[in-house]
């Protein structure tokens, strides 16, 4: 529970009625939708979840951890994020990624990606960092062993300057699965683990991670955002046995403790969010559109929520007389609430006025909008 944390009743695992009240005139809001099928939405989430019991008062969370604009803050105290994904094939969700952590207040967002997609996504916004720094096998085809050992050697020594800079790593979005570029990015976390950052799994990232669990089992500022069949890969592999919604909690708590206690945000009708300690869940109605990209979205978003959290926990460690409506916890069990529950807020809003036609980049201009109903800037 987050009592073992030092939270109090300000984040109470137990949803409050006026929580259920502002989950039910959300999906109100939305228009067209008969109180029969706003019913059996709402049942269908709670089921999920395992009813109303584990519901995280995800509004309270994106008020706590959200930094205020401050003209004395200079450029780059907002966060630094870093993806790392992005290869011939895959252009687009390294840029959702990216654009979505600058969209909803990050200061700066890198993507480290492949040659062949660096141009692609520099010219989708001229506010993405992007280093061509990663090489897939077909590049290096015709060169022998040791120098395919010094090119990555050079990958991960030119990754290295830039590591200390970055608040958080969000590693998987259009990464493919090329061995010789999966194998350099095995190395770079492996030099992130050992530097304290803070990574965001998600996509190929996953692929890599479950058949070498290794790479972050026992890491407490891990985070894996894994899909249906994402996740059900992960429990064949680390619990050996296959996936029971009926036991969604106990499962979702024991892939964590099974993974030494990371943190892990399983996507689903109502998103499921434990650290091997607690299980909370995000069931905020978001939208029935489902267009590619949203988990890129989240993980982004993910990414930059945990850089502010772990910001707004040491500030208030440093102040230990000046307290708030709750008290620190576990920065990435906060950052999975608040990404989780400010992209259902934005895809609501987005399909509220595209409806079928809602694409990835209709809900990504609906983050700071969405954000600022709850956290103002002014």
């Amino acid at each position: 529970m987050f009592v073992k944390y030092g939270m109090n009743s300000g984040f109470s695992s137990l949803a409050s009625p006026a929580v259920l009240r502002r989950q039910q005139f959300l999906i109100k809001s939305l228009g067209g939708y008969s109180d029969i099928t706003h019913q059996k939405r709402m049942e269908a989430v709670k089921c999920l979840s395992g009813g109303a019991s584990l519901e995280a008062d995800a509004e309270n969370v994106l008020r706590a951890i959200t930094p205020s604009l401050d003209p004395t803050r200079h450029k780059g105290q907002a966060g630094k994020i870093a993806v790392i994904g992005g290869c011939r094939e895959y252009t687009g969700a390294p840029y959702f990624a990216a654009i979505s952590a600058l969209k909803i207040g990050a200061d700066l967002s890198h993507v480290f990606c492949t040659e062949g997609a660096a141009t692609v996504i520099k010219s989708y916004s001229p506010e993405l960092i992007v280093h061509p720094i990663l090489q897939e096998s077909y590049s290096i085809s015709d060169v022998d062993d040791e120098g395919r050992r010094n090119i990555s050697k050079k990958i991960i020594s030119e990754f290295d300057k830039w590591m200390e800079r970055f608040d958080c790593l969000v590693i998987g979005p259009g990464l493919g699965r090329d061995p010789f570029l999966l194998e350099c990015v095995s190395k770079i976390m492996t030099h992130a683990r050992q530097s304290n950052v803070p990574m965001v799994v998600d996509g190929d990232g996953l692929f890599l991670v479950t058949n070498s669990v290794e790479l972050v089992s026992g890491y407490p500022l891990a985070v894996l955002t894994p899909n249906v069949n994402e996740y059900k890969r992960l429990v064949q592999k680390v619990l050996g046995c296959e996936v029971n919604d009926q036991e969604a909690h106990g499962e979702l708590l024991s892939l964590s403790k099974g993974m030494g206690c990371v943190t892990i945000l399983r996507k689903g009708k109502s998103d499921l969010i434990s650290d091997g300690e607690i299980v909370q869940s995000v069931g905020i109605y978001g939208s029935p559109r489902r267009c590619g990209g949203q988990g890129d979205i989240l993980s982004g978003s993910v990414g930059v929520f945990l850089s502010w959290a772990r910001q707004h926990i040491l500030a208030t460690e440093r102040k230990p007389t000046v307290r708030d409506h709750y008290s620190p916890t576990n920065p990435t069990v906060l950052g999975c609430i608040a990404g989780s529950a400010l992209l259902r807020k934005a895809a609501s809003l987005a399909f509220e006025h595209k409806k079928r036609s809602t694409l990835t980049t209709d809900i990504i201009e609906c983050l700071g909008q969405s954000l600022e109903a709850i956290c103002p800037a002014s």
